[in-house]
């Protein structure tokens, strides 16, 4: 398994069962699906990420996204865990689906309505995730997360390798 992070396309499921797909275009942007969970038919291209190497096959990404919502990840390549926290504002945990659509055609909505609020108090969802799915792709392909979760394939998600 390579140990380099920027390629990197993961599909994982947290043990609350929400399943998330993630695609490192390069060492300062990922791409991501969110295939199920409060969330679930978002998609994102271009999202600026911090990235990290805390040691051989063990990584962190963080950002904070338009809505306000904030990330951070462990990804722990070489036992197929991954530990997420998610810091939802008040008004995405309050009615998520208004965050549901391609976020890039709608950056102005996301952000009048993270503006808007509320953003506290935050909600706090702090998991382990078993990661499914590992390709090496090369970075910057804008065709490996390229359309909505519910426009990919039956099974799609369901892959394991």
């Amino acid at each position: 398994m390579h140990d380099t992070l920027p390629g990197k396309h993961l599909i994982y499921t947290y043990d609350s069962g929400w399943q998330y797909e993630l695609y490192v275009k390069n060492a300062t942007t990922i791409d991501y699906r969110i295939h199920s969970g409060p969330v679930g038919g978002r998609w994102v291209k271009d999202q600026a990420v911090h990235t990290d190497r805390l040691g051989p096959g063990v990584h962190t990404l963080s950002w904070t996204e338009p809505t306000g919502t904030s990330v951070a990840l462990v990804v722990d390549l070489a036992h197929r865990r991954l530990h997420g926290v998610i810091f939802f504002p008040r008004w995405v945990w309050e009615d998520p689906a208004k965050t549901v659509c391609f976020q890039n055609d709608h950056l102005d909505r996301m952000t009048a309505l993270r503006d808007t609020g509320p953003a506290y108090p935050v909600e706090v969802v702090d998991e382990s995730a078993r990661i499914t799915f590992v390709d090496q792709c090369d970075t910057d392909d804008d065709g490996v997360i390229d359309r909505a979760p519910g426009e990919l394939p039956d099974g799609y998600a369901d892959r394991t390798r």
